[in-house]
């Protein structure tokens, strides 16, 4: 996995000169930035998309840009893309991911604006880059820094089901060996879960909500930690409340995992919420409602330990995320 550490960010991101326009700069912690449009705030997120399966390439070039802005409360709106590929690229390939792109933009009515696509000596295989758009009221605005102490941490979806879905793609042998055959093709069917871009809409919408964030390199243990740390709170969460998957519970078996392992496992689509006691209900019934999967993890404190709880005995929650990603998909941990 290739993030730069906090500390290294922090270094590279020193040049950037202050605008009074921009009201998010680059940050760590932050998937997007903000500036001002107007009397509203324009939400601009940027993600790549490399190394997944090409049935699945444009739908999530498209999605992990427009989740990002969904996530800060604004509905992705416009969209640009860089569409890159080796120098023995075929035509078709690309036809074949803008193709998926446009149908994936079509569904979010996401406009695509403009884009560069070309090949290049160096590349082994596609790269995609989509930068996403969308505007929110400055009073409907939601980052990862407005957790508040006394608030529900939700969580949306399970733990661990990006590492899950794509072992299943990438290791169907071993896959079907541990979860089964049946499962096995299951699973490679929830791609479309590593968007969030609805889920996290429903919820802005509704209020009560003061911050979300995704769950996608370093698992939980990444999400919760920069959530905690960019609200200037702690935490006090149950293990037992965690959404795993129970096939990661398999794979931390299979693989010798530790919790730590377990907990920084890559979830992109799955993100918290820090919700208002007021709101917790409202937002229960709601999640209920549209059958979308959810759990409590426990709430944000005003004193900045960050506390798990297993089996009645409390630890310190991990600081540094240690996700065995890539060493899964490899099939050698």
């Amino acid at each position: 996995m290739g993030k730069l550490s906090t500390r290294d960010l922090r270094k590279l991101l020193n040049c950037i000169k202050k605008d009074e326009r921009v009201v998010i700069p680059p940050m760590p912690g932050f998937d997007s930035g903000v500036h001002l449009l107007g009397d509203k705030y324009l939400v601009v997120s940027t993600d790549p998309c490399l190394g997944v399966p090409e049935k699945w390439f444009g739908y999530l070039l498209i999605h992990y840009a427009a989740s990002d802005v969904a996530l800060f409360g604004a509905k992705p709106e416009f969209c640009t893309i860089n569409l890159l590929g080796p120098l023995s690229s075929k035509p078709q390939t690309f036809q074949k991911i803008m193709k998926l792109a446009c149908s994936a933009a079509g569904e979010l009515r996401l406009a695509i604006v403009t884009g560069h696509t070309g090949t290049y000596e160096g590349l082994e295989a596609p790269v995609g880059v989509c930068t996403a758009y969308g505007t929110v009221e400055k009073s409907k605005l939601v980052t990862p820094a407005g957790a508040k102490a006394g608030d529900c941490i939700f969580c949306i979806k399970p733990v661990a089901l990006e590492t899950i879905v794509n072992f299943a793609l990438t290791n169907k042998d071993l896959a079907s060996k541990l979860f089964g055959r049946k499962r096995t093709e299951e699973l490679a069917d929830l791609v479309p879960m590593q968007s969030c871009v609805n889920e996290t809409l429903l919820l802005a919408e509704t209020g009560g909500v003061h911050a979300m964030h995704d769950a996608t390199e370093g698992g939980l243990t990444a999400a919760l930690n920069e959530m905690a740390e960019a609200s200037g709170v702690g935490f006090k969460i149950e293990f037992e409340n965690i959404p795993f998957c129970k096939e990661a519970l398999k794979l931390q078996q299979h693989f010798k995992l530790s919790d730590i392992q377990l907990l920084s496992m890559s979830s992109t689509g799955t993100f918290l919420a820090s919700v208002s006691e007021e709101a917790k209900s409202e937002i229960e019934k709601i999640l209920r409602q549209k059958n979308i999967a959810f759990s409590i993890l426990g709430q944000f404190t005003a004193d900045t330990k960050k506390v798990m709880s297993k089996r009645e005995a409390q630890t310190l929650f991990p600081r540094v995320a240690r996700d065995p990603y890539t060493k899964i998909l490899s099939g050698k941990v």
